[in-house]
């Protein structure tokens, strides 16, 4: 007699969704990518519609540019991040023994940076040029490497939250400052005229991916 053939098991809900969402977000990163590397006219003239109209913001308002700098220098800088992410790595070991999870987190966040460095260098976009600038910043500048390195970390932290089960109040408070973190460094990028729009949703969507692919990477090594 013949063994009838097994089903697999389906997979988990959340581990479907981030299938999707890491389709759904490639696709849109691809898109992005090659609308930036061709110039394409439709989307150069919109960046360069709203990076005049901030940076016009910007100079008619030094002390909001003041406090945006401060955000962006300091408390959403990269390194902040990174700082931040290493603060959990090390948690991790220490109290909890996740040595796995530990390593998957600080790998990430290592894979975010040379996705973003070696984006810059094969895109080459050049920053936005003021004759009155309100801020500088180097390399080049597609994708922004703040808004894509607060997306993982941040992201990543707080699907980490969600795994293991954190309660309701603190699931909120984190989502609020995470939420208002990857927003508002995009934001700030703009506003100071060193990142155009796309450079920002370029950064967003490929954090998201990253993100995306780390957890079915962590899905799949607890399957």
């Amino acid at each position: 007699m013949r063994t009838p053939p097994v089903d697999a098991p389906p997979s988990p809900p959340d581990q479907r969704l981030a299938v999707r969402a890491a389709a759904v977000l490639a696709v849109c990163s691809v898109l992005l990518i090659t609308l930036v590397a061709v110039r394409w006219h439709p989307l150069m003239s919109l960046d360069g519609d709203i990076a005049d109209t901030t940076h016009r913001w910007a100079v008619d308002d030094p002390r909001m540019t003041h406090a945006f700098r401060i955000l962006t220098d300091w408390v959403w800088d990269p390194w902040t991040m990174r700082l931040l992410c290493a603060v959990v790595v090390v948690w991790l070991v220490w109290r909890r023994s996740a040595w796995w999870t530990a390593g998957w987190l600080a790998v990430t966040c290592a894979v975010g940076t040379v996705v973003q460095q070696s984006l810059k260098a094969a895109v080459d976009r050049p920053r936005p040029v003021w004759r009155d600038p309100v801020d500088t910043a180097h390399y080049a500048a597609y994708p922004s490497g703040h808004a894509l390195t607060a997306t993982v970390v941040l992201g990543l932290l707080l699907w980490l939250l969600h795994h293991h089960g954190a309660g309701r109040a603190l699931w909120r408070t984190a989502l609020t400052v995470c939420v208002i973190s990857v927003l508002g460094v995009g934001l700030t990028r703009i506003w100071l005229g060193v990142h155009w729009p796309s450079d920002v949703l370029g950064g967003w969507l490929l954090g998201a991916l990253v993100v995306a692919l780390a957890v079915l990477a962590h899905r799949r090594r607890e399957a």
